[in-house]
């Protein structure tokens, strides 16, 4: 049966699928990523999930993929297949579509970075579906984007494109890993929610879901966190409809696991910020934690589909 890998690298572990020419997932497997191993390691770790797939395929499918869709995190360069930077994964330019067809006996491999590679499912068959234009915002421990625009994820001149969450939303807040001060994902994170909460709550081990679950028992001290965080997305998000005007703005990650105890708020600091722009429709991500490795699946036919035009 005819079939493509989807794996998708997070920081702390690998999600991955064989995946049909018509979206149905033919196999799913996980493995850690084994970052305190070291880059070398999680490269090696990589490679070896992915032929291990392959291998799969083989047996229990009737031929090895032909193609391969690989999304990590970080800076990545799609063009050239490089992975270029990842903080969490203590990788620099780490040829991972070459290392990787190699490794795969020669099949075609696209290289995609996580948040865009989710956009792109989440755009075709998840909340944006119906959209011809979106922003996907996932909010987890950090904050970036999507741009959608006609089925496809626009990256930019340099591959940026969609880093919201350095938008600078309060000059004068907490220093940024990007060395500006005040940057949206510092204030409106679920780890800039979990650090506001524990040091609310005076629980240093509590999080944002445990600050979620105060908010909706109506504890006052969780009230101002979460509305800070609100209040701060909400400015992000305006500036970023004021620049893109998405029909539908998709929000995912950890805090949109709060369901209404966050879309309530947000919808409503957001229409009351705007002033001449076009409210987009504000909707909960469909596809969980499944997009990336999703989206890496479109990835791969899409090299396919681009090969044979070619």
């Amino acid at each position: 049966m005819r079939h493509v890998i989807a794996l998708d690298v997070g920081g702390t572990g690998m999600k991955a699928a064989l995946v049909g020419a018509d979206g149905t997932l033919l196999h799913e497997a996980r493995r850690a990523t084994g970052r305190d191993r070291g880059a070398d390691a999680v490269v090696e770790t990589i490679l070896g999930f992915a032929a291990e797939l392959y291998a799969h395929g083989e047996e229990h499918l009737g031929e090895g993929a032909v193609a391969a869709g690989v999304a990590v995190p970080g800076i990545v360069d799609a063009e050239r297949g490089i992975a270029v930077y990842a903080a969490n994964l203590g990788w620099r330019d780490v040829p991972l579509r070459k290392l990787l067809g190699e490794r795969l006996g020669g099949v075609p491999v696209a290289l995609g970075h996580d948040v865009r590679t989710g956009g792109l499912a989440e755009g075709r068959i998840g909340a944006g579906r119906d959209a011809d234009r979106f922003l996907f915002v996932p909010l987890g421990t950090g904050i970036a984007g999507a741009i959608g625009i006609a089925g496809r994820i626009e990256a930019g001149a340099h591959g940026y494109a969609g880093e919201i969450g350095h938008i600078v939303v309060r000059p004068d807040g907490p220093d940024c890993g990007c060395g500006q001060r005040g940057c949206l994902e510092t204030l409106a994170s679920a780890a800039a929610v979990s650090r506001a909460w524990a040091a609310a709550s005076g629980d240093p081990g509590a999080d944002a879901a445990d600050c979620a679950r105060a908010v909706a028992s109506g504890d006052p001290a969780a009230l101002r966190v979460w509305q800070d965080a609100v209040d701060a997305l909400a400015a992000g998000l305006v500036t970023a409809l004021t620049l893109l005007d998405p029909r539908t703005l998709i929000i995912g990650g950890g805090l949109a696991e709060a369901g209404e105890i966050l879309f309530t708020p947000l919808r409503a600091a957001v229409a009351g910020r705007v002033t001449f722009q076009k409210l987009p429709h504000i909707v909960p991500a469909a596809l969980g934690d499944t997009a990336g490795c999703l989206g890496a699946g479109l990835l791969a036919w899409d090299l396919l589909s681009t090969e044979v035009s070619a």
